[in-house]
């Protein structure tokens, strides 16, 4: 009994501290630490900004449906918070980020080893002189020069 409760809490254990549970903890503290920053730039920085476009703070509009409230004016607030969510994002996240990943790409791009038919667009082997799907005759092209 003892050996099977050691057996159990070595394998909890190892489940615990592989590399990927550990990661996605991590990812996880990092990624709630994130969005509190782009919750503030939005809401302290961005927000504010609006108001040299005039946008206007729609909280008061609203509906009466018989004895209830439709508070669209909420949801108006919250899709332009999201597009300036997304916008920070887009533009201080995923364009620089991809910029320096452009830039420490160190690899050249691999050369396509298929091309399409000019008759119905399927991909076919560059050498081929008959497409396989539509057996029109097509001209062969060499193979690419490695690393080209």
């Amino acid at each position: 009994m003892a050996d099977e409760k050691q057996g159990l809490l070595k394998e909890f254990q190892s489940f615990v501290l592989r590399g990927n549970v550990v990661d996605l903890a991590v990812g996880v503290v990092i990624g709630a630490a994130f969005g509190a920053v782009i919750t503030s730039l939005v809401e302290n920085v961005l927000t504010p900004l609006t108001g040299i476009f005039r946008v206007p703070d729609f909280k008061s509009l609203a509906v009466d449906v018989g004895t209830s409230s439709i508070s669209y004016g909420l949801f108006l607030n919250a899709v332009i918070s999201f597009l300036l969510v997304a916008a920070a994002i887009f533009f201080l996240v995923v364009k620089p980020l991809n910029k320096l990943m452009a830039r420490r790409k160190t690899e050249p791009e691999i050369a396509s080893t298929t091309r399409n038919c000019p008759a119905c667009l399927s991909a076919i082997p560059r050498a081929a002189s008959r497409c396989a799907f539509c057996t029109s005759e097509v001209q062969a092209l060499p193979e690419p020069e490695p690393g080209s």
